[in-house]
């Protein structure tokens, strides 16, 4: 071992000085740097781990919500062609009532201008009748030459009408 000093020039109670110097480095190191190193680091990856977890959940929730999305849509175009129909069904049923209600209308129409053609009709057979009759007093007043009286017309006309 003297050969061994000898050649490599060492000196053992310098070495055991820097071995005793590199423990108490190394455990000050160990303590104060490396572990709360070590710490920071095993919660930077439970925090990446963890961050990882949530992105395949958010992959999970967003695949998940464009499902829902497209259910949603399918199911509001399904309700808005619903809507459609029933408006168009409403609207149907709406034109056919105000036909409906034209036509009666239309109809009362031509029932009163009946009843006021009527009316015009029996007011001028009425008028007529009145004519005729003077005309037949007139004719009978120069065919007898002379007028009768008021009754005694009234008494020709009625029987020349029948």
């Amino acid at each position: 071992m003297d050969s061994l000093v000898s050649v490599f020039h060492l000196d053992i109670k310098l070495l055991i000085a820097q071995m005793v110097n590199f423990a108490i480095v190394f455990a000050v190191l160990y303590w104060f740097a490396f572990k709360p190193l070590i710490k920071i680091m095993s919660e930077r990856s439970s925090k990446i781990e963890k961050s990882l977890v949530e992105a395949q959940e958010i992959a999970v929730r967003l695949d998940s919500a464009k499902a829902e999305q497209a259910q949603i849509l399918a199911e509001a175009k399904r309700e808005a062609a619903q809507i459609i129909e029933a408006a168009r069904g409403l609207g149907e049923d709406k034109k056919n009532q105000l036909i409906a209600q034209a036509k009666e209308e239309i109809g009362k129409i031509i029932v009163q201008e009946k009843a006021s053609i009527q009316d015009e009709k029996a007011k001028t057979l009425k008028e007529l009748k009145n004519e005729v009759a003077d005309l037949v007093v007139a004719v009978c007043t120069k065919l007898l030459g002379e007028k009768n009286s008021k009754d005694i017309d009234k008494e020709m006309v009625n029987k020349l009408i029948k």
